[in-house]
């Protein structure tokens, strides 16, 4: 399965009529093969995990944006399970505290950057400083002065600051992905309904849940918008079918290993003066009585 058809990076026009919601037939088909080889991902991108926090040179954010019950939670515990925990830093982006408002909008996701080395998985993003408050003209009741929420360019403004930060990153030695996980309307139905009748998921609904639902439409359009205007090279957009979980998986597997392969992390040599005092250091441990 070629991961670069649900990649886009600036080259052409992004419409997410295009994206599909799940799997296709020939994917079905070979059901059993994909699971079988997203466990093989697995092994794979826990070793280039290793290095890369080995090596400390280079970080990775991991953007991942949706509606309501596309599956991004159960993306992350399942994909990112197989790494070693140690390298990972998950962090989840609500809607912003008196404290984070009193800061510019960025400031929380600053705080949420990893080290080198490690990989940063961001469940919602700065994203959301676009999304629902463009939506829902969030930016009306924002402790700021008038001169900046009152200005007709506000959105514009926050799309090329995101663009700038994230060129940001990139020079400041990370790289970015950012996933969009495409639910049809009826499935999303499916896992709301799941989440009001099993009790070990109502801890997931609310009923806002059905205001944003109402408003579909604009979101869709809106990430549109979004995706065609931040997609870059060294910060593409991967948008995933998200219908069927194992096909999700598998191809988030794919977008990591493309990027991981690409920056192809190696173990650091030792120092010389420590690589010179392995003889020593092993005749003291084989004299040990």
């Amino acid at each position: 399965m070629n991961i670069d058809k649900f990649r886009f990076d600036g080259e052409g026009r992004f419409s997410i009529d295009d994206v599909p919601f799940g799997a296709d037939k020939e994917a079905k088909n070979d059901k059993k093969d994909i699971i079988a080889k997203t466990e093989q991902n697995y092994l794979e991108l826990a070793a280039l995990q290793d290095k890369l926090y080995a090596q400390g040179t280079e970080g990775l954010i991991v953007a991942i944006q949706a509606l309501d019950a596309a599956g991004k939670d159960s993306l992350v515990k399942h994909v990112f399970s197989c790494m070693n925990p140690e390298g990972v830093a998950a962090h989840s982006f609500k809607a912003p505290s008196e404290a984070e408002l009193s800061h510019d909008y960025l400031w929380r996701v600053f705080q949420a950057l990893p080290p080198r080395g490690m990989i940063g998985v961001f469940n919602r993003s700065h994203y959301e400083d676009v999304l629902p408050v463009k939506i829902l003209q969030l930016q009306k009741n924002f402790p700021v002065v008038s001169r900046v929420k009152d200005d007709d360019d506000f959105f514009d403004k926050r799309i090329r600051q995101i663009c700038d930060f994230e060129r940001y990153l990139y020079e400041n030695g990370y790289r970015i992905i950012k996933v969009f996980l495409n639910v049809s309307a009826d499935t999303q139905k499916e896992r709301f309904l799941e989440r009001m009748d099993r009790p070990e998921k109502n801890w997931k609904f609310a009923s806002s849940d059905l205001r944003d639902r109402e408003k579909r439409g604009d979101y869709l359009a809106l990430y549109e918008e979004l995706i065609n205007k931040t997609s870059r090279k060294n910060a593409p957009w991967y948008c995933l079918p998200a219908d069927n979980k194992w096909y999700t998986r598998y191809l988030m597997t794919e977008a990591l290993l493309e990027t991981l392969r690409d920056m192809s992390p190696e173990y650091p040599p030792l120092k010389a003066s420590e690589l010179a005092a392995i003889p020593e250091c092993r005749e003291i441990l084989n004299n040990e009585k």
